[in-house]
């Protein structure tokens, strides 16, 4: 068995099934991205969305690379749930309105904060590994890891410029 550049074994059933979870995560994410960006078309922080999407679809096709890369099989049930996940997730089930409103428009925003900061404790995962397996590239794992902060500004930015709205008369 292949060892680490710290001489140990990796545990190749624990990671994928990490990386796996993780990826599920990643296309639920991106469906309740594009649900926000579909709340906030029309708005100031609609581009805000639009890059959003774009960035974390990227970064969920980057996952699968790597879970590939890394010789690592997706799981039929993960793949499964991924699929009924995609149905339910067309119809917006955080805010079924579509609506920036209201309490919502408020746990939507929480919501996508909640998402990235999983992805960001990932990228901690990755990176600390990256220390002891040489198959992760620490660079990459750091850039991604910037990513996803500058991610979590951006979301509570709309929170925060847009909760007085919600919550004031």
């Amino acid at each position: 068995m292949p060892q680490t550049a710290t001489g140990r074994t990796p545990r190749h059933e624990s990671l994928a099934a990490y990386l796996d979870d993780h990826l599920l995560a990643a296309e639920t994410g991106v469906r309740l991205f594009k649900a926000a960006r579909k709340t906030w078309e029309g708005t100031e922080h609609e581009l805000v969305f639009a890059q959003l999407v774009e960035q974390i679809s990227d970064e969920r096709d980057e996952l699968e690379t790597l879970i590939l890369a890394l010789g690592y099989q997706r799981s039929q049930i993960k793949k499964a749930l991924a699929w009924v996940g995609a149905a339910v997730g067309r119809t917006g089930p955080i805010n079924p309105l579509s609506t920036g409103r209201g309490p919502t428009g408020q746990l939507e925003l929480e919501t996508l904060q909640a998402i990235v900061r999983a992805k960001e404790c990932l990228y901690r995962t990755l990176l600390v590994l990256s220390a002891h397996d040489h198959r992760f590239h620490a660079p990459r794992i750091r850039e991604m890891l910037e990513l996803a902060q500058q991610q979590q500004d951006a979301v509570a930015k709309v929170m925060e410029e847009t909760v007085p709205a919600r919550f004031l008369t």
